[in-house]
């Protein structure tokens, strides 16, 4: 009876110990496939652990951030993304801008200028070159490089590629210069959300910082910068940790403010009322941006003074009135002297 009973014991133990195998190994395939699943004050505990992101530049970017800075083509983006670089390698701070970390190793895929544009925009007419710090580290895409048959083209290669590289020169920042090389077609959902997935996958796994570039479409100077702008899928928004942009100012052709877009580490301090106005200019060999000052954005954008054909008609009538010249006429009206003539013989005023 006894010996039936330790038998019985022993089956059950083994039945438990066989449940809790299968559950073990249920949960592990589970959390590799789908979800991590644990109670919140482990997850702060986790994070305990984790330093306190640092400040890259400013509230635009924060450690450990994948961040997207846009803007048209020619406004500036590679020249301002050079001088983080430049900022984050020395451990210096860009004037007016705060970097809280210490220097770090960055990696900076250019996938716009040649090795002489570059040498060009860094010094004074080829001489007197600019010395950047060693962390900073720039790469071009290899022409002869053997390409595998299982890639589609260097793109899909060099993505393939990147966490091992990023591992091989121990970088700890990586920028991309820019998007539209990575993915050709990122306007499509599928691959935008492939690549920011990857992007992001790589801060995690590596606990770096990654911004990437991209253009915008042609907008609308007249209306503030929004999410709406940046050229391709919105889901390169919705999978990076935060954006900026960078706005023409169409009242000096000198001048780019900077406007935060998306920001999770912080509040929105640089909105459409506080954007952060620069001027761009090349101090002996180096360009780059320079602060001025905070201003509204509207005082940037085009102005619409377009007026209402009929009211326009109608006003000018009142100014031909009271004696004003053409000229008068025109600068009140916001038009020049010969359209004021135009228009005065289309009404059939001859004064």
């Amino acid at each position: 009876m006894t010996n039936k009973s330790t038998t019985d014991k022993f089956r059950d133990m083994l039945r438990e110990d066989i449940k809790s195998n299968e559950f073990a190994l249920r949960q592990k395939k589970f959390d590799q496939n789908c979800l991590i699943i644990k109670p919140a004050n482990d997850w702060i505990e986790d994070a305990k652990s984790r330093p306190i992101p640092n400040m890259l530049f400013s509230e635009f970017w924060y450690e450990y951030e994948l961040v997207i800075l846009y803007a048209d083509t020619n406004v500036g983006k590679s020249i301002l993304a050079v001088q983080i670089a430049e900022s984050i390698s020395t451990g210096i701070p860009v004037k007016n801008f705060k970097l809280e970390a210490f220097a770090q190793r960055v990696l900076y895929l250019d996938f716009e200028l040649s090795d002489k544009q570059f040498e060009k925009r860094y010094s004074q007419d080829y001489k007197n070159h600019f010395q950047f710090n060693p962390n900073f580290l720039r790469a071009e895409i290899n022409p002869l490089a053997d390409i595998p048959k299982e890639h589609k083209g260097i793109e899909d290669y060099l993505c393939s590629q990147l966490k091992d590289i990023i591992n091989k020169n121990e970088a700890k920042v990586v920028i991309i210069d820019n998007l539209t090389f990575l993915r050709n077609d990122n306007e499509k959902a599928k691959y935008a959300l492939e690549l920011m997935k990857q992007l992001k996958k790589i801060t995690k796994e590596l606990s770096i910082s990654i911004m990437v570039l991209a253009h915008t479409p042609k907008r609308d100077d007249s209306k503030p910068i929004s999410k709406n702008d940046l050229a391709g899928s919105k889901m390169l928004i919705n999978f990076c940790d935060s954006a900026f942009a960078i706005g023409c100012s169409q009242a000096n052709p000198n001048q780019r403010y900077l406007k935060q877009i998306k920001q999770r580490n912080t509040e929105q301090i640089f909105h459409t009322e506080n954007v952060m106005l620069c001027i761009l200019e090349k101090e002996l060999n180096f360009l780059q941006f320079n602060f001025l000052y905070f201003d509204s954005e509207k005082n940037h954008l085009r102005c619409n003074t377009s007026i209402d054909l009929d009211d326009r008609d109608e006003k000018m009538k009142v100014l031909i009135s009271q004696g004003l010249s053409n000229v008068q006429i025109g600068k009140q009206l916001g038009i020049n002297e010969a359209t004021v003539r135009k228009r005065k013989k289309a009404l059939g005023i001859n004064k």
